[in-house]
């Protein structure tokens, strides 16, 4: 086997388990960053929907205080105009679902399914967790989801919430008696949920880890190449006309001429040896030719 097939058998091999160890690690980091980068898309829309709750309740909400006497007006309600808000988003961002899942809503919509009647439970048993994430299967595939509890810090949320007697008049014949009372101050009733399939941030890690393995193969290839060619020109080359050389001297033709070589490295030593090698050679067979018989 040549020097040169051997080389790249060892390169070839060293090339192959490199690109394993860094395409596995790799594709763990991306995947790992892709996902928070999604988190983090999906906590700034937990925090624009606070906005618009806040925008909603403090600004809003006293302007429709008179036309809440002879209508009820859902656009006065900050869970309401939180929800219609990030709906708007959703048309250029349909990948984010957001929900304000509440156990006991006045707006159906707003009802807590099983999973999410879940998370607020595990948050109604420990208050002072600020947010959670998790993963969970869909009928489309596994999704991410991110959630932040619901909780009546602001007493004047009772007087649509408290009891039916208190609440407006007008918010009862919309919704009904049924829903949305006996709420508590500093209770926990519902969750913030942003959900989005995990798909997304796995196809965001696929792509740039694809990109990252097809560069980090071209600059393995590249490199091979150049291997090649200065194992080529400074080693294989050199060292062929050499055993060639060493050939015709070694089969009597001490007129083949002299190997030619400016090189100072361990070629050029090997050169200069074969050289005086070469004129011993010479001058022992003209001794002997020259010896009496």
């Amino acid at each position: 086997m040549k020097l040169l097939v051997k080389f790249n058998l060892v390169f070839v091999l060293v090339f192959l388990l490199g690109l394993g160890v860094a395409g596995v690690m790799t594709r763990q980091m991306l995947e790992r960053h892709a996902q928070e980068e999604v988190l983090q898309h999906a906590r700034f829309l937990l925090e624009k929907a606070l906005a618009v709750r806040s925008y909603t309740s403090k600004q809003i909400a006293p302007l429709l205080e008179t036309q809440m006497k002879y209508a009820f007006l859902p656009q006065s309600v900050p869970a309401f105009s939180a929800t219609e808000v990030i709906a708007t988003l959703q048309k250029n961002h349909p990948e984010y679902s957001y929900k304000e899942a509440t156990l006991n809503p006045t707006n159906p919509r707003d009802r807590a399914v099983e999973w999410e009647a879940d998370v607020i439970a595990e948050f109604r048993k420990a208050p002072e967790t600020a947010e959670f994430v998790g993963q969970r299967d869909t009928p489309s595939g596994r999704s991410l989801y991110i959630a932040r509890p619901i909780k009546i810090a602001d007493a004047a949320c009772l007087r649509c919430h408290s009891t039916v007697e208190a609440a407006p008049r007008t918010l009862v014949e919309k919704y009904g008696p049924a829903n949305g009372f006996g709420w508590q101050h500093g209770e926990i009733v519902g969750a913030q949920m942003v959900s989005v399939p995990m798909a997304v941030p796995l196809a965001r890690a696929h792509a740039a880890w694809a990109l990252f393995m097809g560069m980090l193969a071209a600059v393995f290839v590249a490199i091979a190449a150049a291997l090649n060619a200065m194992l080529w020109w400074l080693v294989i080359r050199p060292v062929t006309q050499l055993s060639r050389l060493a050939d015709r001297v070694s089969l009597g033709e001490l007129s083949a001429p002299p190997f030619g070589t400016l090189a100072r490295d361990e070629i050029g030593r090997l050169a200069l040896s074969f050289s005086r090698m070469r004129k011993s050679l010479v001058q022992a067979m003209r001794m002997l030719e020259g010896a009496p018989s």
